[in-house]
């Protein structure tokens, strides 16, 4: 969603994909992407991701998620004149409060709720709102950083009895989630950063439709390999082949260069210091008009009028100077003393022998499977990617065979939902 998406496709890459999954009847994901309209919009209130994962029966989750991805962006940007920080809180509020009061409306919604998980890309950093145990990651050389703590039973406990979380007994549901927007009049919500930006960094925001089912580092590392656009359909179809069990929402944004709208002025991205208020015409023309009226009356021998215009003059002044450049010195107390704990896990994303022989066998069982099924695959294209991804393993290749094999990996999944939409 933006005025002009291709102003920014120089130096911001992004993709998103939301998927049913393969054992739900209705996605209950829903997600947005809110670029800035232009160059003074990204200085002031940046890029917007959201996803948000919906919990309730009947159509409930659905709606809950939608209000959210809906709510969200607009309360955040209609809060211009607050910091980013307390503005992207508020939305989160406003967006619990409508889902909340919608639920009470009606046996069928009561209760309903949603995860949400915003990112925003600001010149500051990244700023990061959270609640529940959708996730938002950052890749950064190969470091792959979890920016969200998952507010579910599992991690609560392992926090609070610092337990590591593959040690948390097996009774323990991991499908539990301790806080969500809507089922409660009061939310609480996670802030965290902001991160500072660099060119390269590479964020990734999910449902636990996908990371539930793939594990983290191979995230990562797909991330880490792939286009976003690849890599959206690679890590949703991953997640399908090892059975679906939720709906799938993966959105992937990369900086590659300073965030300059395409036509704006050049340089270097807009730093803290300098993002300033405009200042009406009029409030100069006052100030002109009070220096003008002071050394009038000096002139005239009104030297005390005179003196006292001059002193009006310089307060007067004095306020226009803090209107434009001390606009934004909320800003400079959350960008000095970051939010929240983050990151809260780190993986280390390199693409391997290990994870490249995962992908060949998983490439291995879906070609058997193809095969023993009679799908309609185009075998020659297939039999060449899969011909140029050995061909990568043999010679050490990894990062080149990573790519192929999901490519290799997406093309099958392709060519079945195209026989199965053919089918009826």
């Amino acid at each position: 969603m933006s005025e002009n998406p291709e102003r920014w496709k120089h130096c911001l890459e992004y993709a998103a994909l939301s998927d049913v999954g393969l054992r739900r009847s209705n996605n209950q994901d829903s997600m947005v992407v809110v670029t800035a309209s232009g160059q003074q919009a990204w200085e002031r209130r940046g890029h917007l991701f959201v996803v948000a994962d919906g919990m309730g029966a009947h159509a409930a989750g659905e709606l809950a998620s939608r209000m959210a991805v809906e709510a969200i962006p607009l309360v955040y940007q209609k809060l211009s004149g607050n910091n980013p920080a307390h503005a992207l809180h508020q939305a989160m509020t406003a967006a619990n409060a409508q889902i909340f009061e919608r639920g009470q409306a009606t046996d069928d919604f009561r209760g309903m709720g949603t995860t949400a998980s915003a990112l925003v890309l600001l010149p500051q950093g990244a700023l990061v709102a959270h609640c529940g145990d959708s996730r938002v990651y950052r890749l950064r050389e190969q470091k792959f950083e979890q920016l969200t703590f998952d507010h579910s039973l599992v991690w609560e406990m392992s926090a609070a009895g610092r337990i590591p979380e593959n040690e948390v007994p097996d009774y323990v549901p991991k499908n539990i989630i301790t806080r969500s927007l809507g089922p409660s009049e009061h939310a609480e919500i996670d802030l965290e950063g902001p991160f500072p930006l660099q060119t390269g960094d590479t964020f990734l925001l999910c449902s636990d439709g996908l990371s539930g089912p793939v594990r983290d580092e191979e995230m990562g590392t797909i991330v880490e390999c792939l286009s976003p656009d690849d890599a959206v359909r690679a890590l949703v179809d991953l997640a399908n082949l090892r059975g679906g069990p939720d709906n799938i929402t993966v959105i992937v944004a990369r900086v590659t260069g300073p965030q300059q709208a395409g036509g704006g002025r050049s340089g270097e991205p807009v730093g803290l210091a300098e993002a300033t208020r405009p200042i009406p015409a009029l409030l100069w023309s006052f100030l002109g008009a009070s220096c003008l009226v002071a050394l009038g009356a000096a002139a005239m021998g009104h030297w005390a009028v005179g003196l006292l215009g001059l002193i009006g003059a310089m307060v007067f002044g004095l306020f226009l100077l803090l209107r434009r450049f001390g606009a934004d010195a909320p800003n400079e107390v959350w960008a000095a003393q970051p939010l929240g704990k983050g990151p809260h896990r780190t993986y280390r994303c390199r693409p391997d022998a290990e994870f490249v022989d995962r992908l060949s066998h998983t490439v291995g069982q879906l070609r058997d499977a193809a095969t023993n099924e009679d799908w309609e695959i185009d075998w020659h294209h297939f039999n060449q990617i899969q011909a140029e991804a050995d061909s990568a393993t043999f010679n050490a290749r990894y990062p080149a065979a990573v790519r192929l094999y999901c490519r290799a990996l997406s093309f099958m999944m392709s060519e079945l939902r195209a026989q199965q939409s053919s089918d009826g």
